[in-house]
């Protein structure tokens, strides 16, 4: 899968692309946006610009497969590129590349299809038929375990199953909308009984985010070997949580109303092909761990389903903000710590002959590192609200506060192979809304 448009050397016309920390030419994420004035359309990153796909097939520079590609988009999602799988999404790429690269012949008829990306909106990049959560970061299920059951974190079947959750697809937003606060039932330990109310800890989760390809259809299991193909692309994902009531209410039946207010995506799809310099074997597992079963197993998987993408969670808070103080640096992680493959997830999800839809979304789950600086929830970084975190600006935080943002980022590094990343993923909290009176 890797080729020329991986070239690091390889330079873009549109100067600020080259060395752009997240959108350089090897990249070229896929997205929705709207430029001011106008309507939602399929677009391109490009350093700070964004390609106006539709304008440049209109403009005669995409053939084939890649014009195949870009007419899937033409309705303002991405639902149908998805459905076509990786042939003209790769062939899209190809073309995108050389159109962009420096040197390009077509400058003078692209130019015209690019906007300032500050002066857009982006939107969802497609509609979410539904929206699974999964919990494959093994440091996280340990580190959540040892608050609920110290003796026993990791139940029996976490290391044969991997386990998910449906979550709420009508709650997933963009990067940049704001999360007011979650009202619930919530009860303390010394409480009698529990009480209606404001969320008392609201707390976020670092996740990658995995974007549905072409689907199967009932009663049709995807073997594990061809999962992969079931993949259209990446973005960053925040499970917000509330603590307080997820702790209320999880038993017997899991997450409900703890999860489905708000769930953060960054807007850009980054595809398969860009992230192909950046695989990486599944790290072994420990000694004594059972190994997959059969209808988890394959072997190319074992030896290139990973990913080496570094992720970040940054917060802000008044405090900071009115002291001119940089964001805290909440943690520094990585997918590495992933339990189970992207290609094993989808594999379990369709095992029982689930048909997974173009358009749907995993949530690998948290995804927290052995380290205190790699932990990717407050829960874990103060124990449960129990160790509260000091700022430099003197406030404290045991979960989060209204007027807080959190910000995640991930980059994709590798000697010999230009940066990518995956752009911002943030949400600002409201407080909860005002109770009526009857």
């Amino acid at each position: 899968m890797i080729d020329a448009t991986h070239d690091a050397g390889l330079r873009s016309w549109v100067d600020s692309a080259n060395g752009h920390p997240d959108f350089p030419i090897q990249n070229l994420p896929l997205g929705i946006f709207s430029p001011s004035g106008g309507g939602p359309r399929a677009g391109v990153a490009i350093g700070s610009m964004i390609l106006d796909l539709g304008a440049a097939q209109a403009a005669g520079l995409l053939l084939g497969d890649a014009a195949r590609a870009a007419e899937a988009m033409s309705g303002g999602t991405l639902n149908a590129f998805f459905a076509l799988g990786a042939g003209p999404r790769a062939a899209l790429r190809v073309r995108l590349s050389a159109l962009l690269a420096e040197g390009s012949a077509e400058r003078a008829r692209l130019e015209p299809c690019l906007h300032p990306a500050e002066g857009c909106t982006l939107h969802l990049p497609a509609r979410i038929g539904d929206y699974t959560d999964f919990y494959v970061g093994i440091h996280h299920a340990t580190n959540v375990g040892k608050v609920f059951r110290p003796d026993n974190p990791l139940l029996p079947n976490y290391k044969y199953v991997p386990i998910g959750y449906h979550g709420r697809a009508s709650s997933v937003v963009p990067s940049g909308t704001v999360i007011r606060r979650p009202q619930g039932q919530r009860k303390r330990p010394e409480e009698n009984a529990p009480s209606f109310g404001p969320c008392r800890n609201l707390d976020y989760e670092l996740e990658l985010g995995i974007w549905i390809g072409p689907g199967n259809a009932l009663g049709d299991p995807v073997p594990v070997g061809e999962a992969a193909r079931h993949v259209a692309g990446y973005c960053l994902l925040n499970d917000w949580s509330a603590r307080d009531i997820q702790a209320w209410e999880y038993q017997p039946l899991g997450p409900f109303l703890g999860k489905s207010f708000g769930t953060t995506i960054s807007p850009w799809v980054i595809t398969p092909e860009a992230l192909a310099p950046f695989r990486l074997a599944q790290p072994p597992r420990p000694e004594g761990d059972p190994p997959p079963l059969p209808y988890l197993l394959d072997e190319v998987d074992q030896r290139e389903g990973a990913f080496d993408l570094e992720l970040e969670v940054l917060l802000e808070t008044p405090g900071l903000r009115e002291r001119g103080l940089p964001p805290h640096r909440l943690g520094l992680s990585s997918t590495r710590h992933m339990y189970w493959t992207v290609a094993q997830m989808v594999a379990h999800h369709a095992s029982n002959g689930c048909n997974l839809q173009s358009g749907d979304l995993l949530g690998s789950g948290t995804l927290s590192g052995p380290e205190d600086s790699a932990l990717g929830s407050l829960l874990e970084i103060t124990r449960g609200g129990k160790h509260p975190l000091l700022l430099a600006s003197g406030e404290e935080r045991r979960y989060l506060e209204d007027g807080d943002a959190l910000v995640l980022r991930a980059r994709a590094r590798r000697e010999g192979f230009a940066s990518i990343g995956f752009g911002e993923c943030r949400g600002s909290i409201l407080p909860a809304p005002v109770a009526k009176v009857a």
